[in-house]
C-alpha cells in the first residue's frame, strides 16, 4: 500500500492504529511480534573466509581453470599473469567488502537514538529501536527520520 497517496483513516485501519496513536500494552505487544526496529548485524567473516569467497566467483574458476591449462601446456608467462590477475581481483574485493561494512556501520551511527511517538495519546520519547509498526511517528524540522 502507498500510504503517501492514502486517506489518513485508511491508513489508521490498514496499520490498526488510531490518530490518538497505539497503546502501551499494543506497542509491546507489536515490539514482541515484529522486534527491535533495526539493522540486523551480521557475523563479522574473518580474512581467509572472506578470500575464498571471492574465489568461488565463477569468472574466478574459470580463470584459475585457464592458468592450471597454461602451465599444463608449458605457458609460464600465462599462468603467472592470469594467477596475478586472480589475486589482485580477490584482494580488490576484500577491500570493498570492508569498505561497504565501514559505509553501514557508519549509517548505524547516524540513526537518531530517540524517536517522538504518539502513544495513548500522548506524546513521548522513545528508542528508536522500540519504534512498532502503527505507531505514529512525530517528525520536525532537522529531525532525523527513525
Amino acid at each position: 500500500m502507498d500510504y503517501y497517496l492514502q486517506e489518513t483513516e485508511a491508513v489508521f485501519k490498514d496499520q490498526t492504529t488510531t490518530e490518538n496513536g497505539l497503546s502501551a500494552a499494543e506497542a509491546q505487544t507489536r515490539l514482541a511480534k515484529h522486534g527491535w526496529n533495526k539493522l540486523v548485524e551480521g557475523k563479522r567473516k574473518s580474512l581467509l573466509p572472506r578470500l575464498l569467497g571471492q574465489m568461488a566467483d565463477p569468472m574466478v574458476i574459470v580463470l584459475i581453470v585457464a592458468a592450471a591449462v597454461s602451465g599444463v601446456v608449458g605457458e609460464v608467462a600465462d599462468t603467472v599473469i592470469i594467477l596475478m590477475v586472480v589475486v589482485i581481483n580477490a584482494v580488490l574485493g576484500v577491500v570493498q567488502e570492508g569498505k561497504a561494512e565501514k559505509a553501514i556501520a557508519a549509517l548505524q551511527k547516524m540513526a537518531s537514538p530517540y524517536s517522538k511517538v504518539r502513544r495513548d495519546r500522548h506524546i513521548i520519547s522513545v528508542k528508536s529501536e522500540e519504534i512498532v509498526p502503527g505507531d505514529l511517528v512525530l517528525l520536525e524540522a532537522g529531525a532525523a527520520v527513525p
